[in-house]
């Protein structure tokens, strides 16, 4: 029996056939009902899940570019900064260093004029030395020509003249 069972199996049968497809369509009317659904929406649901991934991604590429872009222009704008600022300190320098040039240059000529002056303070002094050196020799040899030439009573008479002239204070 179990042998004819098993040939009834395998030849074709039109009743098996029928139930064979009539469970089929109610496999799957079953599956499509119950099983369709949840397995679309689920693949649905993760082509959303994937759309929204690549959307943040592309939107996180386009802001690292964004942020790329600020930070070079930020670097630029730094290194513009850190030029001018150089820029600047050199001039700066330069000014400073001609400043002090200039007054070394005005301390060199003060130093000049005042060693001038002192020079010809110095030659004035000499000079009025010399003037009294020989004004005193002149006055010296003078005395000795007037005292060889000048008897006491005229010597007297010359200091009085002198005594008199002289201005009263």
């Amino acid at each position: 029996m179990a042998f004819y069972l098993a040939q009834s199996l395998i030849e074709p049968s039109a009743g098996l056939f029928f139930w064979k497809a009539l469970a089929f369509v109610i496999f799957l009317l079953l599956l499509y009902k119950f099983g369709w659904g949840p397995i679309t929406e689920a693949l649905e649901e993760r082509e959303s899940r994937i759309e929204d991934s690549m959307t943040r991604a592309e939107q996180a590429l386009e802001e690292a570019r964004a942020m790329q872009a600020e930070n070079e222009k930020k670097r630029r704008e730094a290194e513009r900064e850190s030029q001018r600022i150089i820029r600047e300190a050199r001039e700066a320098a330069e000014e400073l260093r001609e400043e002090e040039l200039d007054k070394t240059r005005d301390k060199i000529t003060r130093m000049r004029e005042q060693a001038q002056a002192e020079i010809q303070r110095e030659k004035q002094g000499a000079l009025d030395d010399l003037r009294d050196e020989v004004a005193d020799l002149a006055i010296e040899a003078a005395r000795k020509v007037v005292q060889a030439d000048l008897d006491a009573d005229r010597h007297r008479e010359l200091v009085d003249d002198f005594i008199e002239e002289l201005p009263t204070n």
